[in-house]
């Protein structure tokens, strides 16, 4: 498994955070294969790494109110 360095990687926020201070989570992108995930109040916290295909579907399933909470 080849390592990634998130250092270098440009992280952008959640369209559905606020300046409030709410649950928020960062994705990175222009990574080929992969989506890296972190809290945006925590970003040298861990990180988890889902395959882009997955994170496509479960974004897909959540704009479409497939998940309920």
């Amino acid at each position: 498994m080849r390592s990634i360095d998130l250092n270098v990687s440009q992280w952008r926020k959640s369209s559905y955070s606020n300046s409030t201070g709410g649950d928020c989570i960062e994705v990175a992108d222009g990574l080929e294969a992969v989506v890296p995930v972190r809290d945006s109040k925590n970003p040298h916290g861990p990180t988890l790494t889902f395959a882009a295909d997955g994170w496509s579907s479960f974004v897909s399933a959540v704009k479409d109110g497939g998940l309920r909470v």
